[in-house]
């Protein structure tokens, strides 16, 4: 079939004559309109109106939805009256399913709708006291949580979203406990551990022992670092599966090594010389168990591998709404409600979160600072910084088109082949903006990360390693061996997501460079070896990560969010 083009001076005698019947159709629409709202009387109800209105409308043939609305419940205090049915999510419209997301992701959860768990730990097990459930004056803890209102209420800066101050620093771990007291001196708890003050081993703990204190993250971006992290999974378990007995083999992704994995003669996988990596991706319980070699890009001991995931851990870690497709149907916590969340609500905040702006540059027009960044980016590749903070990875074979659910979730998150695949395609207009751009078939993410995990610390005595290991077992001797390994901070945006470090002790970026020791210690030498000028040039360049304003079309401005042109070392 052939389609011709006609300009608007060239219409066809028939489609003028179309045009000019619509426009009378929409006079006399309008026309009914005022009388019809005449007929009704300046008294009449405002939902028979409407309801009026919409099936005017609709005999204009307009799109509309003329079904009777709910009548309002008065008295009720919930932050989201309508939730989504499963297969919501595939039959409305992208920007209304994100607007959905966004308000699951800011809604301040209420007692009516399910908000709190009094009979569930944020772990979403059986409490370590049933008699003494999580309700009032127990309801809320800010060490053991709930902790918080709303996603929103952490994720903050520079907007909902992003990441947050000191004040919502979370205490990964905190959350098996039922109801954090340190009160030693109470005879309940001797007989309860991870009641209040005993760990599972019995010993009292101390608000440092009890959780790793965690600065608050931006998700600016998350839905192509979850891409990158799962196309560079599929790299490495492809070469994973063609290792065969007494053969290695160098794991590389998208130009990262990530160190080599060999087999002995039997067939037994040998990690040893595997970089980057969790102890959960190199598990091997022998020649038939090889490791999973799965890149986690969440949380900042690299414990998390999907918004999903994040996702369903959240809800009921802080607010204690609990998902269906982890907790299943009923009421588990005990609040009277049951399915607090449904398939498609934990899709809709997930992929709002996947959507969000990429994180971009501001650099302001003045020479003296210009000359700074372009002299700071060069200097942040010639000291090393960019080994570890690699400026850009690519996505590849349509990769920045996102699914739900990630095929490497982990039980307790839906899986693929259980539910319909929901698709998004994360450079799609709709969406917040900026976007990223597809290039020669491959769209470049500049996260400044290589997704690997590294010791940056002096050993386990330096003040920057943790307590705990998220990595094992709660109450075994490598959970309470502590941890000093930590994911390449994604650099993007982060200038304007204060404070800084993993632990959200440092207020500038100048501390959490000169905190680099470990894997970093050449990087560090060379930083420290820099003259004044050349260390303030490294910190202007970083000042210009940005997660941009609200509104911003393009990935760089000037200080005024104007779209500015750079020739950057990094292209």
């Amino acid at each position: 079939m052939k389609h011709s083009r006609i300009g608007p001076g060239l219409r066809s005698r028939t489609a003028r004559a179309r045009i000019a019947k619509k426009e009378v159709a929409v006079i006399r629409a309008s026309a009914l309109l005022v009388v019809a709202s005449l007929m009704l009387g300046a008294g009449s109800v405002s939902a028979q109106q409407s309801q009026l209105d919409c099936i005017l409308l609709a005999m204009l043939g307009l799109d509309v939805d003329c079904q009777p609305q709910p009548a309002p419940v008065i008295g009720q205090e919930v932050a989201v009256s309508e939730r989504l049915e499963n297969g919501d999510e595939f039959t409305m419209p992208l920007g209304p399913l994100m607007g959905q997301g966004a308000r699951l992701f800011n809604a301040v959860w209420t007692v009516q709708e399910g908000g709190g768990r009094p009979g569930l730990t944020g772990t979403g097990g059986q409490l370590s006291d049933p008699d003494r459930p999580l309700e009032f004056p127990f309801n809320m803890n800010r060490v053991s949580a709930p902790d918080a209102g709303s996603c929103g209420a952490c994720h903050n800066l520079p907007r909902s979203g992003g990441g947050g101050d000191f004040v919502t620093n979370v205490f990964v771990l905190g959350q098996r406990f039922d109801f954090a007291t340190f009160d030693v001196l109470d005879d309940d708890e001797l007989d309860h551990p991870t009641r209040g003050a005993f760990d599972e081993s019995g010993n009292p703990v101390t608000l440092q022992q009890i959780a790793n204190s965690r600065a608050t993250l931006g998700m600016f971006g998350s839905g192509f670092l979850e891409m990158l992290a799962r196309q560079m999974t599929d790299d490495l378990q492809a070469q994973r599966d063609a290792l065969a007995p007494g053969e290695s083999v160098d794991l590389i992704s998208k130009g990262i090594s990530f160190g080599v994995l060999a087999r002995s003669a039997d067939g037994g996988w040998d990690t040893s010389g595997v970089e980057g990596m969790v102890p959960p991706s190199l598990a091997s319980d022998g020649a038939d168990s090889p490791p999973n070699l799965i890149i986690r890009p969440f949380h900042q001991a690299s414990a998390v591998i999907s918004l999903r995931e994040f996702t369903n851990n959240a809800m009921n870690h802080h607010h204690g709404m609990q998902a269906a497709e982890r907790f299943g149907e009923g009421d588990h916590d005990g609040d009277g409600f049951d399915n607090n969340l449904s398939i498609a609500d934990i899709t809709a905040v997930t992929a709002w979160q996947a959507q969000l702006a990429v994180p971009g540059r501001v650099i302001p027009r003045h020479p003296v600072i210009e000359e700074a960044v372009a002299n700071g980016e060069q200097l942040f590749l010639d000291i090393g910084c960019a080994d570890c903070h690699t400026p850009a990875l690519p996505l590849t074979d349509n990769g920045w088109v996102y699914t739900e659910p990630n095929p490497y979730n982990p039980p307790g998150n839906l899986q693929v082949g259980e539910y319909p695949t929901f698709s998004m395609d994360l450079n799609d207009p709709v969406l917040d903006q900026p976007r990223l751009s597809v290039d020669n078939g491959a769209v470049w993410v500049p996260a400044f990360t290589d997704m690997k995990v590294y010791d940056i610390t002096t050993g386990p005595d330096d003040p920057n390693c943790e307590e705990l290991n998220m990595h094992f077992p709660a109450g075994s001797e490598a959970f309470e061996g502590g941890n000093c390994s930590f994911i390449t901070k994604k650099l993007w945006g982060v200038a304007n997501e204060p404070p800084y470090f993993h632990h959200g002790l440092f207020t500038t970026m100048r501390q959490a460079i000169d905190a680099h020791r470990g894997d970093a210690i050449d990087a560090y030498n060379n930083w420290a070896a820099l003259d004044d000028y050349g260390r303030n040039s490294v910190i202007e360049f970083l000042k210009t990560l940005q997660v941009l304003p609200e509104g911003a079309t393009a990935l760089v401005v000037d200080e005024n969010g104007n779209p500015r042109n750079w020739d950057s070392a990094f292209d």
